[in-house]
């Protein structure tokens, strides 16, 4: 119990550790968070135990676990064991625990998923894509792509895309999404002909 009620404590040293860290006033905390700045002031000093409608959004603000924000002891096993995520015919497999920041994926793409024709979609974000295995046809903006394997390519996920495999083989391809500003510097380009 001792631990339990240290670790609750060290908490707002490490609110404060990170903040400080990071450039941020409490103000600026305050509004990203929705949190009230007195609260935020009473959790640093320790005024205010932790809860954990309190944790998660600080969690999210700062890009980091849960378990990092309290400072909780590592984990014996650090692997990361995905569980399959079916959407549209496509797999996903997510290989980060991480809530917020930067998620990585594995993608495995059947022939001729996703079916028919569909617009291509816009959202909030990042997104880098490394084909693996098979071809991948990347439709973004006004560009219409064919990657193979080895290829890269980064863009806004505001721009207006649509994946696809075109056949004749599955397509395997890593990707990696973060929330805008989070930028690998790696441009999709159209082959040179």
């Amino acid at each position: 119990m001792a631990n339990e009620e240290f670790a609750l404590t060290s908490v707002g040293l490490r609110l404060r550790e990170l903040r400080q860290q990071r450039g941020s006033t409490l103000t600026q905390l305050a509004e990203l968070t929705g949190i009230s700045l007195s609260t935020l002031s009473r959790l640093e000093s320790g005024g205010r135990k932790p809860t954990l409608e309190l944790l998660l959004p600080l969690a999210r603000a700062f890009q980091v676990s849960l378990d990092e924000l309290v400072d909780a002891p590592a984990t014996a096993d650090p692997r990361v064991h995905p569980r399959p995520i079916v959407r549209h015919g496509i797999t996903f497999l997510p290989l980060t625990r991480r809530p917020g920041g930067l998620q990585a994926f594995k993608q495995i793409l059947p022939p001729g998923t996703p079916k028919g024709e569909s617009e291509p979609q816009t959202h909030e974000g990042y997104e880098w894509l490394y084909v693996l295995s098979g071809r991948l046809r990347l439709r973004l903006g006004e560009h219409d792509l064919m990657l193979a394997p080895g290829e890269v390519a980064e863009f806004d996920t505001r721009v207006p895309h649509r994946i696809s495999n075109p056949g004749p083989g599955p397509t395997e391809v890593l990707s990696l999404f973060g929330p805008q500003g989070e930028r690998l510097h790696v441009r999709a380009r159209p082959k040179q002909r």
